[in-house]
């Protein structure tokens, strides 16, 4: 706790947090880390203030920052990817992890759909060779989604709301997911060995574990249907970003939409020398809507929790 106030002290690893979500936090003195806060500044915050808990926006939480927040309780992330927090590292100090799971579903499945699209139609392409005085009607053909198959890895919040708007389009759609108990009506659950060869467009929708990093390599690139799209919105370590740009310069795949990189943030990189990739910097799941559900998400986490401990320690 701090001198001047005996309110407990909760950081955020940002420099803002839904006015939604500071409203449930009135009992804590909110402490923001800035708009591109590093380790050593995270650090340096959690040995001055001590934290109970600590709303992770932006950066990785691993020991060492645990370590200097001494009194820290609760690792609630304003979002659903919690491999930025050191997930064995919090266990054996007894700090628990929370996600918002689910609170920027809708905003990641539409970004995943105007990749799809943008790449289909090639829509930044033809509005660069528009602006550059050119006219290809005559010469362009995009991608015709309606008949096509849309393969998922993962069936979460996002993947079933990306194959809702698949079967919309009139697409069949098939996923994998090893912990769905049944799909959706008219989505088929596959392998993925049968998932990569028979699918038109592949989206990723799926967590980054130990066990699927670079799930996506030479090796399974190769299995893809030759001019298929791949999309991904969920993990840049999913994929071996060198053996994409073999496939994309290679005619293997037609086209990829990133929103994700094995590096972040992502300033210098072959991707950007690559005509049919479609780039962008980590913003699928930031919405106006997915910006306070992820706060209010990330709140009621940290309350749940410090609730909880409340009551076992009572």
């Amino acid at each position: 706790m701090t001198i001047a106030s005996k309110k407990p002290v909760l950081l955020v690893t940002a420099a803002d947090l839904a006015p939604q979500a500071l409203q449930m936090l009135t009992e804590f003195e909110v402490v923001f880390a800035g708009k591109t806060p590093t380790e050593e500044d995270v650090v340096a915050l959690c040995a001055q203030h001590k934290p109970v808990a600590i709303i992770v926006r932006y950066g990785k939480v691993n020991a060492r920052i645990m370590d200097a927040a001494e009194h820290l309780e609760v690792i609630s992330k304003h979002g659903s990817g919690i491999d930025v927090i050191d997930q064995d590292a919090a266990s054996s100090r007894g700090i628990a992890v929370r996600a918002a799971s689910g609170a920027n579903a809708a905003a990641v499945a539409e970004h995943a759909w105007a990749l799809v699209l943008a790449c289909a139609k090639a829509v930044p392409h033809l509005d660069a060779r528009m602006r550059a005085g050119h006219w290809d009607k005559s010469t362009h053909k995009s991608f015709e989604l309606e008949g096509r198959r849309l393969g998922l890895v993962g069936l979460g919040a996002i993947g079933r709301r990306v194959a809702k708007v698949g079967l919309a389009f009139g697409m069949e759609v098939q996923a994998f997911d090893p912990f769905a108990k049944e799909a959706p009506e008219r989505v088929k659950l596959v392998s993925l060995e049968e998932l990569y060869p028979t699918s038109d467009i592949v989206s990723l929708h799926c967590p980054l574990t130990a066990d699927n990093r670079a799930m996506l390599n030479r090796e399974t690139l190769r299995q893809f249907k030759r001019g298929a799209i791949l999309v991904n919105t969920a993990r840049g370590g999913l994929i071996d970003e060198e053996a994409l740009v073999e496939a994309l310069t290679s005619g293997q795949l037609r086209a990829a939409g990133l929103d994700s990189f094995a590096i972040e943030p992502m300033t210098t990189h072959p991707f950007q020398t690559v005509s049919n990739v479609i780039l962008s910097p980590h913003i699928g799941g930031v919405s106006d809507a997915a910006y306070v559900n992820m706060g209010k998400g990330a709140a009621a986490n940290v309350l749940a929790v410090l609730a909880q401990n409340a009551r076992n320690v009572a």
